[in-house]
């Protein structure tokens, strides 16, 4: 089970994200995944953590807010031999790069 905004319980099909300070939305839409980095400070909620609802599979994706106000985005998977780690300014590219990267990972339930 997952926690969409603070309390209310879904599963997540596909993916999970995480933040620093608590907020975890399964299967977040881009504008989702755009206000949870939107979201990130240097006080208490520096990161977005991205991870599959599967647990055997091994990829994931975060995004982590630099002391300079950029964002670092590191995008990571095994299985096609992807492993990369970019600086970024733009919290809505960010958001709209890692919705494009997830729907090309791989999902065991996926439908055809």
């Amino acid at each position: 089970m997952v926690t969409r905004a603070r309390g209310t319980r879904v599963d997540a099909d596909y993916y999970h994200a995480d933040t620093e300070d608590g907020d975890h939305i399964g299967d977040p839409s881009e504008d989702a995944l755009f206000m949870l980095i939107e979201g990130l400070n240097q006080r208490d909620n520096t990161f977005v953590a991205i991870n599959p609802a599967d647990e055997d599979s091994a990829w994931y994706a975060s995004v982590s807010l630099l002391d300079d106000g950029t964002y670092e985005v590191e995008r990571h998977d095994p299985h096609q031999r992807h492993h990369d780690r970019t600086v970024e300014n733009d919290p809505n590219r960010i958001a709209r790069d890692l919705t494009i990267w997830l729907a090309g990972r791989d999902y065991p339930d996926r439908p055809a």
